[in-house]
């Protein structure tokens, strides 16, 4: 599951692609390269920001971050062991990068949860979490193309925090949460103004979750990566 918090990163308003910057901390990536079949798993490179393809140093490790988030630390463990060795990269301009999520069950969205994005809408801070989602169908890599809708003429977007959520759970205590996160990756909250806000009885979600509105990626730092 993805839950996305608003805010608008100004930085990045011109970037075509985000810069690299090295680091020593675990960068997960989903990406597909010519003389490989299907998408595989990787790691980012502090060389660069080349490609370590995890399945090539573990065969038995699952092909999807789904399926690898799902195993929890026995996965995680070897993707640090990974981390530390001295492995082939791929470099970067020889592989596509793919969403590091694909198909989650849900993607939740909060909004209006920054006071400062408040102010600038000129409307009061909620009481309690606004909550709206977009359908999994319009996650797609992070270079990916956005597709204008022809019957949208406002399109509009936003960059946000995705905190991806690894584990599954129910009316967790907020002292429990960070339990249940996986990591966090970079997303763009897409929207149709119109549709969103004027059509379909201002109800947001088709206005949200046009195809290709959400871009993810490239790649999903694990939380013991944060400081």
């Amino acid at each position: 599951m993805l839950v996305s918090c608003r805010r608008l990163l100004t930085t990045l308003l011109h970037a075509q692609k985000w810069p690299f910057q090295p680091s020593r901390s675990m960068r997960l990536v989903q990406f597909q390269a010519p003389h490989l079949t299907g998408p595989h798993l990787g790691l980012e490179s502090g060389n660069g920001g080349g490609v370590i393809n995890l399945n090539t140093f573990d065969p038995t490790l699952p092909k999807t971050m789904m399926e690898f988030l799902e195993q929890g630390e026995a996965t995680l463990s070897v993707a640090r062991r990974a981390l530390t060795a001295q492995l082939p990269v791929l470099p970067r301009s020889e592989v596509t990068f793919l969403a590091p999520v694909t198909r989650p069950d849900k993607v939740v969205c909060v909004g209006m949860n920054y006071v400062d994005h408040c102010k600038e809408q000129n409307v009061p801070v909620p009481k309690e979490p606004i909550i709206f989602s977009k359908f999994a169908s319009s996650i797609v890599g992070p270079y990916d193309e956005v597709i204008l809708p022809p019957e949208s003429q406002e399109v509009d977007w936003e960059v946000e925090l995705a905190v991806v959520i690894g584990k599954k759970g129910k009316r967790i205590k907020a002292t429990d949460a960070m339990a249940h996160v996986a990591g966090f990756t970079v997303a763009h909250d897409v929207s149709a103004r119109d549709w969103q806000m004027r059509r379909n009885g201002k109800q947001w979600l088709l206005g949200k979750t046009f195809d290709t509105f959400c871009p993810l990626g490239p790649a999903l730092v694990t939380k013991d990566s944060i400081a």
